[in-house]
């Protein structure tokens, strides 16, 4: 999947191509619905399809007190938007002098100058340029005038909301299978294993820990019924996740998402980069009143995780 950083990195002999933007960020149903009807009118006229994204989220920029948590890195939306029928993916640095853009200055400079757009798809609810002054409706208006054509597409799926927004308020409720249903897949995070304090291997249910950040959205405190995939082998593993300080111990000093592939003590996966995916929540993060009242729940946590994973 070809990434350019910045207009510079476009390349001079680039073809005609049809252009998507947004943030993209989780690259929900919404998202793949605006690329694959990129895609769709790329085939018909022989055109290279470019998703223009932007880095860091323009709130970030404009607002930083507001700026959401994000729900993919560049690196996997990237992926991501391979995945949905884009060829490439344009991430424009963002900073007040973007932002100050006209309307028609991004598009002269984005989509005319730099990729040659035949074609431009957007969400319905679009805006762009300084202050948000463009729409849809703007961006038809400077296509007839600059040579593409351009569409909004309805990010909604009739009673199914799509939009980030949405599925960042279902992962903070714990909802974690209300915002699978606007991905299109379950939610994931992705990391690099570390050595934790080895507490589960002691008490027979040794977890793979992912340090998360603050800028990462990750669903509330629990427990849940997900699975572990290793990135290097692509090998795909049923798993029962903690997200948590684990409080019986008096907590550590960061949260952390800790998987106990299920009924494996064999794997050793420190150093790993691994992508954890969020199925159902099984329940809560509680404090237990004693070790052995701890391991029957994760008994339990086990036995119903395998028996959601199953179905």
């Amino acid at each position: 999947m070809l990434i350019w950083r910045s207009l510079d990195d476009v390349p001079a002999d680039l073809g005609p191509t049809a252009v998507v933007i947004g943030n993209f960020d989780g690259v929900h149903l919404g998202h793949r619905h605006v690329v694959a009807r990129a895609r769709e009118i790329a085939d018909q006229r022989d055109l290279t399809v470019v998703a223009v994204t932007f880095d860091p989220h323009p709130m970030a920029v404009l607002r930083p007190e507001h700026a959401p948590t994000t729900l993919t890195s560049l690196e996997v939306r990237a992926e991501l938007l391979g995945d949905a029928g884009a060829d490439a993916v344009l991430a424009m640095p963002f900073d007040r002098g973007v932002a100050s853009w006209s309307p028609e200055e991004f598009v002269q400079r984005v989509l005319v100058g730099s990729l040659r757009a035949g074609a431009v798809v957007v969400g319905a609810n679009f805006r762009f340029g300084n202050r948000a002054a463009g729409d849809v409706a703007t961006l038809r208006e400077l296509g007839e005038r600059h040579g593409f054509t351009a569409e909004g597409i309805p990010l909604d799926g009739g009673p199914q909301v799509w939009s980030s927004t949405y599925v960042r308020m279902s992962l903070a409720a714990g909802d974690v299978a209300g915002a699978a249903e606007a991905l299109g897949r379950p939610y994931s995070v992705r990391g690099v294993v570390v050595e934790g304090d080895k507490r589960g291997r002691e008490l027979g249910y040794p977890t793979a820990n992912v340090p998360t950040d603050a800028l990462t959205a990750v669903p509330p405190d629990g427990v849940y019924a997900g699975r572990l995939r290793r990135l290097d082998t692509g090998e795909v593993f049923p798993a029962a996740i903690s997200v948590g300080t684990n409080p019986t111990f008096d907590g550590v000093r960061y949260r952390r998402v800790e998987t106990y592939v299920l009924d494996r003590t064999d794997l050793e996966l420190y150093g790993v980069e691994v992508e954890v995916s969020f199925v159902d929540r099984l329940r809560g993060m509680v404090a237990f009143d004693s070790v052995d009242a701890l391991i029957e729940q994760m008994k339990d946590d086990v036995d119903r995780a395998r028996e959601l994973l199953g179905r």
